[in-house]
């Protein structure tokens, strides 16, 4: 699942202490950008939750659409063609070879 494979989640970036140091980064510089990357990660997580559940669906009805369905695959042109064949001598009896 692709959630296993994401090593932060929004609380882990809003929690995340920074050292100071003299010539460290603007400490209200470095909260602004976290702040946005919180919002898209939220954002990120709750698309891949809407994905996830939206393929889940998708599989269950492609399943449902199968099992309602014969299979086909053993069917050739040969067989239609001999399906055919066998409906025309139906229809039209012997007037079809005379």
């Amino acid at each position: 699942m692709l959630s296993d494979r994401i090593n932060l989640t929004a609380k882990d970036i809003l929690e995340k202490e920074f050292k100071i140091s003299m010539r460290g980064y603007n400490q209200d510089e470095v909260d602004r950008f976290l702040d946005l990357v919180i919002k898209d990660y939220e954002t990120f997580h709750q698309m891949i939750e809407q994905l996830q559940q939206e393929n889940a669906k998708l599989k269950s009805q492609l399943q449902e659409a199968q099992k309602r369905q014969p299979s086909q695959t053993g069917t050739t042109n040969f067989d239609i063609l001999q399906r055919l064949s066998n409906l025309e001598k139906h229809v039209f009896g012997n007037k079809l070879y005379e």
